[in-house]
């Protein structure tokens, strides 16, 4: 062997420590099968698959093989060790050792031919990381078009009007980035525009960002990857089409992305799951109102069609609730306004319709607030209105609220604050 070992190479505080002399950290395993070395460190990423680990086959006394849960998914895709004809603690290597614990890892250490590999530690960190959630939303612009913005507290509490700042347009794009903070994005004045307005993590919208990205209107935006956002889809003028744009965590827009998915506008997007993937869906291609949607990874990559679930529709909500779930509802069907809601499981599985409550109406907006919950409000039913309703942390929608603010359609809303 190359060197002593530390007998406690994780540490009273249970996290990992070099042993003297040096432990080696190889890079990150993806594969579903590894051989490893004697006194070495291995990352195992099982996000993909499960993964086989085959020991060395010719160890040394004192000999180290430490093997850490990289992305905390052992849960879901096990580590099988492979003893590679050695014992495994006085077990022969015929025997199946998995394992299987969330956020788990192990130091094993080799005694000699009589016991083989001994876990010295085999830990689960239960430190599970809580992504910050968005206490706050705000609404903001608008048919008119429009400026205005309307700031939503933890309680899920809509402000009356906020003076505008930014140039005034219409169905325009909203998301979060950077945890805290937002911006709108996109959206028609006379025509289709691709700037943007920055919101601080106090509801503060800044002055227009000269755009990057193909100019287009009536698109959607989402979080992805926890602390980044995208912008997909939407109407040129010209006509629908699928392309997106990622924004960094700093909120600087990116250039076009080649679209993936069927091209169309009045799509919607939110977040899902507790490693920030997201899903686009429903919206209106060509005339055709369409369920379809499309997942986006938690590296912003677009995913191709899949079939839709629940009332084909545009112009809808969507907002994320209960910490790692999603909901879209309302919005224009084939037979008029909607008010019926779809919920989307913490794996992006959309769900079949849920009976409206609230008035049916289209082109209104939602996001999520006080962590957990949601809201949905403004839109138009005939006319223009600023009604609201709260989705508490279940995805169980309640019923109108009267409105607040200048009422308007076709706005967007966005998280901003992890503070209530």
């Amino acid at each position: 062997m190359s060197g002593a070992v530390k007998s406690n190479v994780f540490g009273s505080s249970g996290s990992v420590a070099a042993a003297a002399g040096g432990l080696k950290w190889e890079a990150v395993v993806t594969a579903s099968t590894v051989t490893v070395e004697s006194n070495r460190g291995y990352f195992v990423n099982t996000t993909s698959n499960a993964c086989t680990v085959t020991l060395p086959a010719s160890p040394d006394v004192g000999d180290q093989v430490i093997l850490l849960d990289y992305l905390r998914t052992w849960d879901t895709n096990a580590v099988t060790i492979d003893s590679n004809g050695n014992d495994f603690q006085n077990s022969a290597d015929s025997f199946i050792v998995d394992y299987d614990t969330e956020g788990q890892g192990i130091n094993i250490v080799f005694s000699g031919s009589t016991n083989g590999w001994i876990p010295n530690s085999d830990i689960a960190n239960s430190l599970t990381p809580v992504v910050p959630t968005s206490q706050k939303a705000i609404f903001g612009f608008g048919a008119g078009p429009t400026n205005i913005t309307n700031l939503v507290s933890s309680s899920g509490v809509v402000a009356s009007d906020t003076t505008g700042v930014g140039t005034a347009r219409t169905t325009i794009g909203a998301e979060k980035y950077g945890f805290d903070k937002a911006l709108f994005a996109f959206g028609f004045t006379d025509t289709a525009v691709s700037l943007s307005n920055l919101v601080n993590n106090s509801g503060v919208v800044a002055t227009d960002t000269t755009g990057v990205g193909t100019a287009r209107y009536d698109l959607a935006g989402s979080s992805y990857g926890l602390d980044k956002a995208i912008f997909a889809y939407g109407e040129t003028g010209s006509g629908d089409v699928s392309m997106s744009n990622l924004v960094s965590n700093s909120g600087v827009v990116a250039a076009d992305v080649t679209g993936v998915g069927t091209a169309r506008q009045g799509v919607r997007g939110v977040t899902y799951g507790s490693t920030g993937q997201a899903i686009f869906a429903f919206g209106i291609a060509g005339s055709t109102n369409v369920n379809t949607r499309n997942l986006v990874s938690s590296s912003g990559v677009v995913a191709s069609d899949v079939s839709g679930a629940g009332t084909i529709r545009t112009k809808i909500g969507a907002a994320t609730y209960g910490g790692d779930k999603a909901i879209f509802g309302f919005g224009n069907g084939d037979a008029g306004d909607t008010g019926v809601t779809n919920l989307v499981s913490n794996t992006g599985v959309v769900a079949a319709d849920v009976s409206a409550v609230g008035t049916g109406r289209d082109g209104l907006a939602a996001n999520g607030y006080g962590g957990d919950k949601a809201i949905f409000a403004y839109g138009e039913i005939g006319s223009k209105t600023a009604i609201s309703n709260l989705v508490n942390n279940s995805g169980v929608v309640a019923s109108d609220v009267s409105g607040v603010g200048t009422v308007r359609n076709h706005l967007g809303c966005a998280g901003f604050s992890t503070s209530a």
